[in-house]
């Protein structure tokens, strides 16, 4: 795992980058962190996805707020006093900022001589998987898959909800949804469902039965090993279909 810092036109972005064993090159790929940014269990999914042949780019996307880790980002949104400062957190991630960060993180990605390929692929979870969406409508030409896992609010009367715009996605598009997330309910998970198939994207969308929301992040309350396995089999199959071509 190396620091690095990454110039955006509104500041500097920290980040951490791990590379494939033996420092072999590899695909890029952007890995997005839940609401409480970056800390260890993050890392090691950084890890795993570089055992597996990428080179892996893990931004602090509260970086405006300062580098990570963030203080005060460890505990329950059951405290209200917790929650109001994670949401508020997650309210500075404008659609703007989005893709000021994303075409920063693209563009150091391209610049890495261990990266094989010109199009990345983009994980996102929780509040993420919409940046992830967000991201591979932005730049379709060089984002081959976006996947999010337990995303939230991805179909919402927003004029910039995801599902409004994956018509303008040329990738391969990957959704994981836990069927109790009040985050992302039965009608919203239809409501996106209708947008891809109408959209013609190549897309699947599925449903983690009996999986809660944020169940792919080991160490959480509702961390569910049967369903995270399944997330890192679904996250490198997608991968591997849209990075080696």
């Amino acid at each position: 795992m190396q620091d690095v810092d990454i110039k955006t036109r509104e500041g500097t972005m920290d980040a951490k980058l791990f590379h494939p064993e033996n420092q072999k090159p590899g695909p890029g790929v952007i890995l997005l962190t839940d609401a409480m940014g970056i800390r260890p269990v993050f890392e090691a999914m950084g890890r795993r996805l570089a055992k597996a042949g990428y080179v892996v780019l893990l931004p602090n996307v509260y970086y405006r707020e300062g580098r990570a880790p963030l203080p005060n980002m460890e505990g329950s949104f059951a405290d209200e006093a917790f929650r109001k400062r994670i949401l508020g957190l997650v309210a500075t991630l404008t659609p703007e900022r989005v893709i000021t960060d994303a075409t920063a993180e693209l563009d150091f990605l391209a610049a890495q001589p261990q990266v094989k390929g010109q199009r990345v692929g983009v994980v996102g979870y929780c509040m993420s998987g919409a940046i992830a969406v967000h991201m591979a409508a932005a730049f379709p030409d060089r984002i081959a898959a976006a996947a999010s896992f337990h995303g939230g609010r991805l179909a919402t009367d927003s004029p910039d909800s995801p599902h409004r715009v994956v018509g303008k996605v040329k990738g391969e598009l990957y959704f994981a949804h836990a069927d109790q997330d009040g985050s992302m309910p039965a009608e919203a998970i239809a409501r996106l469902e209708a947008a891809l198939k109408e959209s013609g994207v190549k897309a699947q969308s599925e449903l983690y039965t009996g999986a809660r929301h944020g169940f792919a992040v080991e160490g959480s309350a509702v961390y569910d090993k049967d369903a995270a396995e399944r997330h890192w089999s679904k996250l490198l199959e997608l991968f591997g279909r849209t990075l080696h071509a």
